[in-house]
Parts: structure tokens; sequence; C-alpha cells
């Protein structure tokens, strides 16, 4: 048990992030366990109770009889200084053992701003940051998630990297270590053990020249799902019941490493997806479903599986929320029916203002879809809009940027143009930007960022034309910006960068009130490396890129092909009944749209 009273709790931000016991955890006979894995997502509670994949992994590890998974968050820095003052290593919720004197430890690797909280928490537990030094006693340390398509930044950090899809992965990596601990061996020969499994990548053993595939599950109706997660006891980001639709990505936005990584689309079934809808919401209590994938309104049953859950939370008492819609595909009397159960903003994501540059990113929607979409949107009683942007595209220009506070200004015209017996208030836009981050696997992981002046005075220009008492604007700190770029392009030196950073008091980067630049300005000074070398920097089509050994289904041809269809302001079609890009991802795993031919 934790070495910790009430009153020293109670003066901690949200001191039930910290104390487990909530309804659906899962506790276990720690004699008869094989396996201890920590589940440790690198942020808060408040968001780490959110991710379906951790909710989804941690029901896979629980179902072994000889594993037991728990799960793990950063601690606020409140409740982080209480720790170290205390001498408590950082701990499972379930059982509130450290995390030291479990079998394996595992990360999700969700944003690249979370990675100095990786290091903060195995320091936490009093488990040496850099793989190197950790001996026989200590755990081994996995890692998956998207960012894992790039590992060089963490490999002085992590043992194993798991790329793909972790559902079945996981639990054969469980199944082999039991099979390894029984044998009473050097922990070389687990690593060893699981080398040659699909998926599993480790920077010791594994070289350059050696190709990773990730792994795929083809099925997404016998894939597993939880409909008993663990309900949490305190206010999260979203506390929702999140049914995945599909996986995948049919539309091709050139800037979107989510739309290449997780290639191809794979569905589930109306009659699935209503029955795990159902389970969760008896198993759980919580009073609101909310679609999840990439491109909900791409599922090819969308309006048949939004009618029928909409019948379902009017039979339950459930609301239903839709994420971000889009534009081009807004359907009048879905909205209606949404709307009947519970109303609120609608979110749009245009990504940028003008055609042309829409063009370049391969959008593919125009402003009639746009202002189409708003005015059904208006019709049906909505008075409030939000729309997503990014800056700092490639090739954009400032005229894109004025484009972007026209369509603004077009969508609040749009509204009064309505009949006022038909409008529903006052009209409310909303214009938020992020900045444009290279990624790796996509088309775009050639270009730069802009320079962090250009950033700032583009969003400088933003500020001063996006005004007015129907618009507001909201922006991403550029500097979070840029060092999402730097380590997103990361070499095994910006490892070195991360690990000093860390050093000098990083951690919670993506955290405004968190963000301790100093830290990582000592941290460049010292290591004599410059940020725009590698967020900013352009690249050959020819270079070769510390993430080229880890291939997730696209080839690097066609991405070359839509970098240069970018260049030259071309459109791809989306993938389709008929209509096939060519990515290359069918080597690896079926496509939905080609089994339909």
């Amino acid at each position: 048990m934790l070495n910790l009273t009430r009153t020293e709790l109670l003066k901690i931000t949200k001191p039930a992030r910290y104390v487990g016991g909530e309804y659906n955890q899962v506790i276990k006979n720690k004699e008869k366990i094989k396996c201890r894995f920590a589940f440790c997502f690198p942020d808060i509670y408040d968001i780490g109770m959110a991710n379906l994949g951790m909710k989804i992994l941690y029901n896979v590890l629980n179902k072994r009889d000889d594993t037991w998974c728990e799960r793990v968050f950063a601690p606020w820095p409140d409740f982080e200084k209480l720790l170290r003052e205390k001498n408590i290593e950082l701990y499972g919720l379930e059982s509130k053992d450290s995390i030291r004197k479990f079998d394996i430890i595992g990360f999700t690797l969700q944003y690249e701003m979370s990675y100095t909280n990786i290091l903060n928490m195995l320091d936490l537990a009093n488990i040496p940051v850099l793989a190197s030094r950790r001996k026989e006693e200590f755990p081994f340390v996995i890692a998956g998630g998207p960012c894992a398509c790039n590992p060089a930044p963490l490999e002085k950090f992590i043992d194993v990297f798991l790329l793909g899809e972790g559902e079945e992965l996981i639990d054969t990596i469980a199944q082999k270590y039991v099979v390894w601990k029984g044998k009473n061996l050097p922990k070389i020969e687990y690593l060893k053990s699981i080398k040659d499994i699909p998926g599993v990548y480790i920077p010791t053993l594994h070289t350059k020249n050696d190709i990773i595939t990730k792994v795929v599950i083809d099925d997404m109706d016998k894939v597993d799902y939880p409909t008993n997660f663990v309900v949490p006891s305190t206010d999260i980001v979203q506390n929702k019941i999140s049914l995945e639709v599909f996986r995948g990505c049919s539309r091709g936005c050139r800037f979107c490493q989510a739309g290449y990584i997780y290639r191809p689309v794979r569905e589930k079934s109306v009659d699935r997806l209503l029955k795990l809808a159902n389970k969760t919401i008896s198993n759980t209590g919580i009073n609101e479903v909310s679609l999840s994938s990439l491109s909900t309104s791409d599922y090819s049953n969308f309006n048949k599986l939004a009618e029928e859950l909409v019948k379902l939370g009017e039979d339950k008492k459930v609301s239903i929320s839709l994420p971000s819609l889009r534009i081009d595909s807004v359907n009048l009397d879905l909205l209606n029916r949404v709307q009947a159960v519970r109303k609120s903003s609608l979110t749009f994501a245009p990504e940028a203002g003008s055609q042309r540059l829409r063009d370049v990113i391969n959008k593919n929607i125009t402003k009639e879809d746009i202002l189409n979409g708003c005015k059904l949107a208006f019709e049906s009683g909505w008075n409030t809009v939000k729309l997503y942007f990014m800056i700092g595209l490639p090739t954009e220009t400032f005229e894109d940027l004025r484009e972007i506070v026209e369509l603004a200004n077009s969508i609040v015209e749009l509204y009064y143009s309505i009949p006022q017996n038909k409008r529903n208030g006052r009209c409310s836009i909303t214009v938020s930007t992020s900045t444009f981050v290279p990624k790796p696997h996509t088309p775009f992981e050639w270009f730069g960022q802009n320079t962090l002046d250009k950033i700032e005075l583009k969003q400088k220009f933003l500020k001063e034309n996006l005004k007015g008492k129907y618009i507001k604007y909201s922006w991403h700190n550029p500097f979070i910006s840029r060092l999402e770029a730097v380590i997103a392009r990361g070499d095994e030196k910006i490892g070195d960068l991360i690990y000093e950073a860390w050093k000098n008091g990083a951690k919670f980067d993506s955290w405004e009130e968190c963000l301790n630049l100093d830290a990582w300005d000592k941290a460049f000074k010292d290591l004599n490396i410059k940020p725009e070398d590698y967020a900013s920097k352009e690249y050959d089509l020819d270079y070769s890129f510390p993430w080229d050994n880890i291939m997730h289904g696209v080839s690097k041809e066609f991405l070359k092909r839509e970098y240069k269809k970018a260049i030259e302001g071309k459109t791809s079609k989306r993938c389709g009944v008929n209509s096939c890009s060519a990515c290359g991802v069918t080597k690896i795993s079926r496509c939905k749209y080609l089994e339909n031919k």
C-alpha cells in the first residue's frame, strides 16, 4: 500500500487519478501470475483513460490467466514531487506495487511530445532510462503505437518496438515471456525468441538493413474489443463509449500520417457495432456513444449505423456524438436525427483556405462543398461551427491564408442569409490553426516545416484579420510544433537531445503550463544541434531516412508519386470500389475495396 495520508493526497490536483479502485478494474492473485505487465500512458490519467488502445490491450492481456496488466499514468508535477519526497516509486494503479517489480513495461507512443515523460516515468520507478544500463534484474521496456513508425529517437531507451496493430501481437509477446521465464534464461534469450515475429523491432538485434513490416488484423468483426472497460472515477477528456467503426482511411490527405500507416480500410459490420454498443452501455453505465475512426462518415453503412444508434440512444437514454465530419458528406436527415438526441457544435476540417492548397494536400473538397455543408447544418438548427486549418503547408502563400479569412466571413454571411425564423440564435465561428509538421511515411516527409519566424508571422496575420463578434481564432504554440517536427524526423542523435532535455527538467512538453523551453534550448546548445536542421530541412527524394527500415505497407514509390503530384497541384482519387491507388498495402493485408471488385 502507498505510504500516503489522506491529508497529503487532498493537497494535490485530482487525487482520484492516483488511487485506483475504479469500477471494472482487474484485480488478480499475484501468486498465480507469471507475467506482470505495466501499461504505461506517458501523460496524465485524464487523457490516458480516454485512449481506446489502452482499453483494448488492457482487456487482451487480462483475459490471459497467467498475465496481469495494470495501468500507469504520468503523475502531474505536484504528485511527482510528493512521490520523490516520500521515496515512493511509480506504481500500478491496481496493485500499488512499484512497476520496477513488473516483468514488462509497455509504453504507448501516441505523440512525440510525450517522450520526456517516458524517461521521467522510468526514473520515478528507479529504472535506468538507458536500455544499455538495465541489467538482468530490471523489466523489459517495450513500446508501440503510431509514433513507433520512427523508432530512431527512442532506440536508446526502448528494448522492443511493436509495429502495427497490437491486439494479437501483444498476446504473443506475453506468451513468449511466460515460456522464457519458465526456463530461467538470460534476458537476451527472450529477445532472441521474439526477434523474428512480424512487427517486432529490437534495436540491439536488428540492423537498419532489416525491413520490419507492421502487423495488420484483417477481420475487424473478430478483433478484440472491451465492453467492460474501466470506468474512470474522475472527469477525463472524453468519458464516452468509443465505437471503432473501421481502421484505415481512403482519403489520402498527403499530410496525414495516420491515413498512411493505418492502411488498408477494414470495417466492422453494423450488427457487430450495435452489439458492442449495447454491451458496453450495460457494463459501464456511460451515457454517451462516440463513433471513432479517421473518417467516420466514409463508413459504407454510415447512415444505417447512425440511424440504429439514434434509436438505441432514445431507448437507452444515451446520447450519440459524431467526430469531425467530412464536409462533402454531411447529411441533412442525419444531422436532424443526431440533433434530436444531443445538440452541440459541429466540427469541420477544411485544412486549407484556398482550392489550390487543398489540391496540393489532396483534400478533394471545394469551397462550394464547405458552404453547402454549413448551410445544411445551419438549416438544421446549428449555429456553432468549428473550423480546423493547418498553416505552413507546403507551397503555402499569404494569399492562401487570406482565403481562410474570406471563408470564415463567407460562413457568417451564409448564416445570416437564412431567414430569421430558421436561425437558432447568434452565429459563432471558431477558426483553429495548427502548424504543419512533416511526418514520416507520408508524401510530405521530404518537405521542411516553416521556420519559427515564418510561423509566427502567419499567426500574426490571422490574428489581425480573423476578427469580429462572430469569429474567434485560436492557434497552437509554434515552439511545440517545432519540437514535434524535430522529434518526428529525428535520428539517434535526437535520442541524446531528448535525454539531455529531460535531465534539464523537460517533461509534459505538450502542456503550455509545463513547457520548459530553457531545458530544450540548453540541450540543443550543449549538443550543438540546430532545430531547423531537422524541422525545416528539405530532403531530396533519394535521401535515406532513419525510418526507412520500417514498412507500413505503403511503398516509397507511391509516396514519391504523391509528392510530385503535390508539387504540380494535382489530386489523387480516394480509394474506392472502382479505384485503387496502388499504394502497395495489399502486399501485407487484404484491401476492403479490392475485395468488393
